[in-house]
């Protein structure tokens, strides 16, 4: 059996979150509910940008990226729970457990640079209104997005690449509702401190760095709205990078305490729960902050739900 796992023959179990109780039915029901809110959320958040005009800037630019990651992050993990819930088949072939595993480390990747990214764009707005369209005009704003889905998913594909040389043979259950890697290290034969030293290099690299940006950025901004004269351009300066401030609070709180902890400190449990915040609860919070405390998404919104092109 050690050596099983080098052909897609092998199938993992995924113990999953919830049994048929009255109280993990109805959890599973919010689940959905959830999904549901999160689905139509960024879907409706990325054709308003694209159809509104008036919205046709970096800013909502780089937030429709970010709706679209949201939107890709929640189809890889909740499908499969309600699928396995409802019919019963919990289990998960090599293959699409090595696909959970890269959409998953690549779609967080690309959301932890991408939040870097805009936070360079408020940076540039609000400190250098003048030079904004020079510092950051449409091709660098592309750039900078592109090099964001790239950096992410190359993080995937060596995180991929590492766990398929591993060699699983010991039991096949994973205690996750999806293919987290900290989950699966358990189960394999192969010594894996290297993968683990590597993993946290990664972590390192793809929350330390962009968090960083994120600070000196915001440290800047934070200085110039308390000079602003205006106190009209202080709120609505605050409202916008609030909004952003409280996306990266719930993101990379959960990451760093999801994945800057030891392997030996990791519980079953715990990792669930926060697993299932950020990569279920968090894209469906994304649209909803922002558009309740943006008053050019909200009145867009209003505008295209009167002309019916949202309904």
């Amino acid at each position: 059996m050690g050596w099983r796992n080098q052909t897609f023959n092998v199938d993992f179990i995924l113990l999953g979150i919830f049994n048929h109780s009255p109280t993990h039915t109805f959890l599973f029901s919010l689940v959905l509910g959830i999904f549901s809110v999160a689905f139509m959320g960024n879907i409706a958040m990325i054709l308003l940008i694209y159809l509104d005009t008036q919205l046709h800037s970096p800013m909502y630019f780089l937030l429709s990226q970010l709706s679209l990651m949201d939107l890709m992050l929640i189809c890889t993990t909740v499908p499969k729970i309600a699928f396995s819930y409802l019919l019963g088949r919990k289990s998960i072939s090599l293959a699409g457990c090595g696909a959970q595993i890269f959409f998953y480390v690549s779609l967080l990747g690309a959301e932890c640079f991408l939040l870097a990214v805009m936070a360079y764009d408020r940076y540039v707005a609000i400190c250098h209104p003048l030079r904004y369209t020079i510092l950051m005009n449409q091709k660098l704003c592309v750039l900078m997005t592109v090099a964001s889905w790239i950096l992410g998913a190359l993080d995937g594909i060596i995180v991929l690449a590492a766990i398929l040389s591993f060699s699983f043979c010991s039991s096949l259950e994973i205690h996750h509702f999806f293919c987290d890697v900290a989950a699966l290290l358990p189960l394999s034969c192969t010594d894996t401190s290297a993968f683990e030293r590597l993993l946290f290099i990664c972590c390192v690299v793809m929350l330390i760095i962009p968090v960083s940006v994120i600070i000196g950025s915001y440290s800047r901004v934070l200085r110039a709205v308390i000079h602003m004269g205006s106190v009209e351009s202080r709120r609505k300066a605050f409202t916008t990078c609030s909004s952003h401030l409280s996306v990266v609070g719930l993101y990379y709180g959960a990451a760093m305490f999801m994945y800057m902890r030891p392997a030996s400190l990791h519980t079953p449990g715990q990792d669930k729960m926060v697993s299932a915040f950020y990569t279920i609860l968090t894209p469906m919070l994304n649209p909803l902050i922002y558009s309740l405390r943006n008053k050019e998404v909200s009145s867009g919104f209003q505008k295209l739900l009167r002309k019916g092109k949202l309904v």
